[in-house]
């Protein structure tokens, strides 16, 4: 049986710190180990089929082929489709290949781009497999997957019609490495059908884990030409598209381009035209055919104003899919550019300057941590917050200081298995400069800071696109960055990534607060109240006065609490709990005064829950929830607060009162244990994952 998913929240964290997830060791696709399975095989002297991804329907998914095309499907090797197959024939290019009859021209497209780049094509695409004296039938390829790089395995077994690919093909019949590639990262998609229609900047991303950015170029920025030029040296990957038409179908315009079409930039060039620069853009249809016929097209007499040298480096007149296009045209036909590099140094063009990437993991939950944007005054606070520090740059890095120092990007994780069934919330984020008032302070910042405080940045608009990003120049100084959804109450997953060329200090924001919150109620001692309670439990306790959890449940439910609990009241499995948590002297029991330290704990949260509940409605919601335990003088993170609501709440996402007093029971003595254990300092990483499990479990 696999760990609990909290457990296996914990695990992944801890093997992310230990760089589990990096290139050079990539976490194991649904835990398939590419070096165990090989062996097996070559042991065995059989040929791998992967019962994750198998060669049948379902791995094609709907909506591809008709049925009667899906019966005609024969899941062939290599070796049966052609007699002597090679992974790659005479080196890599965007021209080994063209499209299926999949729309995953976004993917093909990006692929165009990587392989320009042999370091970055090295790590998605392991080079030195081939179908010689090891080959068993199983194949793997890198891909970074939302903060992490995977390692994913698949068989060679490839869908055919009639003994011919239907989906991308090599123009070399006996060249692999493009089908393969593309079933990997089907197998990643969830299937063939989830990899219909997309944009590049998703496999770009998802080929380097790099920095992005996109580029709408129907508002281009005035340095477009010199930012395009400083990718181009800087070993950056280009992808862009073409506008949508009427249709959603791919419809040839008589210019010679595709509407809602993706295309590849594979090259950048200033030539010189009868004495007057003009700034030129290459193209790559991945279709392998089918280019643009206007200005400075294969066929255009403007290649007679060039030099003969020029002509013959960059004219190619064939239909292989690639063209040049001015800058202007570029601008005029395409609707949006993605750029994405290992290192975001063509941001600016400095060298001397070395950016630093920090990754956040987070989450939205409603009722708890998702606030919606800054329309929702009275929710938006309660949004993951980011705390960010911003020193001063260093001289040298000054001296060559650009208008941009810091590059943000947000980005949603799925929770859905297969891409098609994956809906993109609309998200976007503020930054926040923190006041003076603030600078101070501890935790989450509340309501009143946001309404005194507007953004000195944020995103344009909320989009429901995978990631959204701006880059921006801050002054140094502290700021508060708050990722939100559009709505409030929409449940999701993200990674926010923070880029800056100056020493930059970032810490989660969520650990409570110093401010404007309630005191912990502590009773007032009465001598002669305790008296009565302790008469009290002479009459219910056995005869060596003490209390078991039967006995227990029964004093709270129709005594203590009786009329206040909505749900039944405690189980038996509460009680025991509370009885293990208040038994000092280890008897299994409660003596008088655990008893007694036990009942004026009920009775101080009884009075916390009903002075919170401000909806009146005898539970707590979640943000009601978050309110409680601030009351109760505790710390509480989003994280935190997020596995309470799922562990303790109703299916209604609401708290009663009998599951906020074991809640806040078992918290307050666990947090009481850990600050012993830590001798007052800052929990340790095992510690806080073990409060964490102890509150889940």
């Amino acid at each position: 049986m696999p760990p609990p998913g909290v457990c296996m929240n914990i695990i992944n964290a801890r093997h992310k710190k230990d760089g589990y997830g990096t290139v050079t060791n990539p976490e194991k696709f649904l835990n398939q180990d590419f070096q165990q399975l090989k062996q097996y095989c070559l042991i065995r002297n059989v040929r791998y089929i992967d019962e994750m991804f198998p060669p049948d329907r379902n791995s094609i998914g709907p909506g591809i082929l008709s049925p009667s095309d899906m019966a005609r499907v024969v899941w062939m090797r290599p070796s049966k489709i052609v007699p002597n197959p090679s992974f790659v024939v005479d080196g890599v290019s965007r021209f080994d290949f063209g499209q299926g009859i999949v729309g995953n021209c976004w993917f093909l497209a990006s692929i165009g781009a990587l392989t320009f780049q042999n370091f970055i094509l090295g790590q998605v695409v392991p080079l030195e497999q081939n179908f010689d004296e090891e080959y068993c039938g199983l194949f793997h390829f890198r891909f970074w997957r939302f903060g992490r790089w995977v390692d994913v395995l698949i068989d060679d077994k490839l869908p055919t019609v009639n003994g011919r690919l239907i989906f991308v093909h090599s123009k070399d019949p006996t060249e692999f490495w493009p089908a393969l590639l593309e079933k990997a990262y089907a197998k990643v998609c969830g299937s063939y059908s989830d990899m219909n229609a997309g944009t590049p900047s998703e496999a770009l991303v998802d080929f380097t884990g790099g920095v992005h950015m996109c580029i709408q170029l129907s508002d281009p920025p005035p340095s477009l030409w010199e930012l395009m030029c400083r990718a181009g040296l800087s070993k950056s990957l280009m992808g862009c598209g073409t506008p949508q038409g009427e249709t959603s179908a791919n419809t040839v315009l008589p210019n010679g381009l595709v509407q809602g079409h993706a295309y590849a930039v594979t090259g950048v060039k200033q030539m010189m035209s009868r004495g007057q620069p003009v700034n030129l853009v290459r193209l790559w249809n991945p279709w392998g055919q089918k280019e643009w016929n206007g200005d400075w097209s294969d066929q255009s007499p403007l290649w007679q104003t060039v030099s003969p040298q020029e002509r013959e480096m960059c004219l190619s007149v064939v239909d292989n899919g690639e063209f040049w296009m001015t800058l202007q045209d570029f601008c005029k036909f395409y609707s949006d550019l993605d750029i994405c590099c290992l290192c975001p140094d063509f941001l600016d063009g400095s060298s001397s300057c070395h950016w630093k990437t920090s990754f956040y993991e987070g989450r939205w939950v409603a009722g708890t941590t998702a606030g919606g944007c800054m329309n929702n005054p009275e929710s938006f606070w309660t949004n993951p917050q980011y705390r960010v520090k911003i020193e001063k740059l260093l001289n040298e890095c000054s001296e060559t200081q650009g208008l941009n120092n810091m590059l943000v990007s947000l980005m949603q994780k799925p929770d859905k298995r297969n891409r098609r069934l994956v809906k993109n919330l609309h998200i976007g984020f503020s930054i926040f400069e923190v006041t003076d008032e603030y600078k101070g302070e501890r935790g989450k910042f509340p309501a009143s800071f946001f309404t005194r405080n507007g953004p000195v940045a944020q995103t344009k608009t909320y989009t429901n696109s995978r990631e959204v990003m701006l880059l921006l120049m801050l002054k140094p100084g502290e700021y508060l960055i708050v990722p939100s959804t559009f709505s409030p109450n929409e449940t999701a997953s993200f990674l926010l990534t923070i880029l800056s060329k100056a020493e930059t200090h970032v810490h989660e924001n969520s650990g409570g607060h110093d401010h404007n919150h309630a005191e912990e109620h502590s009773p007032i001692e009465n001598k002669e109240d305790d008296e009565n309670k302790r008469t009290f439990f002479r009459q219910y306790s056995d005869k060596y006065e003490e209390v078991d959890a039967e006995l227990l449940k029964t004093i709270l439910n129709d005594r203590i609490l009786k009329g206040d609990l909505k749900s039944g009241g405690f189980s038996i499995d509460a009680c025991r709990s509370m009885v293990a948590l208040m038994d000092t002297s280890i008897t299994g029991k409660l003596n008088g005064e655990e008893f007694l330290r036990l009942w004026k704990k009920v009775a101080t949260y009884k009075d916390i829950f009903f002075r919170t509940d401000v909806s009146k409605t005898g539970t707590l919601s979640l943000s009601e929830l978050r309110n409680a335990i601030m009351a109760s003088g505790k710390r509480i993170n989003d994280d935190m607060l997020n596995l309470m609501a799922l562990r303790y709440g109703a299916s209604s996402g609401h708290i009663t009162l009998e599951s906020f007093i074991t809640l806040i029971l078992r918290f307050d003595c666990m947090t009481q244990i850990f600050s012993q254990l830590s001798d007052g300092l800052n929990m340790t990483l095992r510690e806080s994952e073990w409060l964490y499990l102890s509150m889940y479990t």
